[in-house]
């Protein structure tokens, strides 16, 4: 009995400690902005995105970040926060980014593409004639995979 509440307890603050540092790394990628007039945010972030040409046109100045979306999905009014948008109207294409902090990467990635494909059908309701594209952006390796 005492190992099991062992367990549950190393569980929860394994989960704590992963839920802080999702929270903290969010905080710190929607100020970073890597464009060529003007680069801000975290230094070592700024080198691995410029580093990257398929991560470097998400950080412009204007892209948006932790951007809210509404709108009825499954007959519920539903609310969404983006992480990182960038629209291009002269293409009518729309590019997001979501943050996984997650090292292993097949734990939740069911439940991130559903995240995904609701986000790209709450974009396409409000664009409906846009492509859209949707990416996970994994922070502790940088890789960028396109799940839209």
């Amino acid at each position: 009995m005492t190992q099991n509440l062992k367990e549950f307890l190393t569980g929860a603050k394994n989960k704590e400690i992963a839920t802080d540092n999702g929270t903290r790394m969010h905080a710190i990628m929607q100020h970073i902005i890597v464009d060529t007039d003007c680069e801000r945010g975290d230094k070592d972030i700024i080198q691995i995105i410029k580093s990257r040409p398929d991560l470097k046109p998400f950080f412009i100045a204007s892209a948006q970040t932790e951007v809210p979306i509404a709108g009825k999905l499954y007959g519920h009014i539903v609310s969404r926060r983006i992480d990182r948008l960038l629209i291009n109207h002269d293409i009518k294409s729309i590019d997001f980014i979501d943050y996984k902090t997650d090292t292993d990467k097949n734990t939740f990635i069911e439940q991130y593409k559903h995240q995904l494909k609701e986000y790209a059908e709450l974009l396409h309701s409000a664009y409906p004639d846009y492509k859209i594209n949707g990416y996970i952006l994994w922070l502790h390796d940088w890789v960028l995979d396109k799940i839209i």
